[in-house]
């Protein structure tokens, strides 16, 4: 897991006022998505290109 991808998702969202915690996303698969999602749904392009990337590490099916 590429952890830069993940630091940058994270600051990303707390633009927006929310909380990542990194180790929980890589150890929690439904928390991962549903961070993903929130992420996703955002109309901040940089945001929703970080958590594709994120995504596509994780190896989580877009839901």
């Amino acid at each position: 897991m590429a952890l830069v991808e993940i630091v940058e998702l994270k600051w990303l969202l707390a633009g927006m006022g929310l909380r990542l915690h990194v180790e929980r996303l890589q150890s929690d698969p439904e928390y991962a998505r549903r961070v993903l999602e929130v992420a996703q749904d955002s109309k901040n392009e940089a945001l929703r290109k970080a958590a594709e990337r994120v995504r596509r590490r994780l190896a989580l099916d877009a839901a």
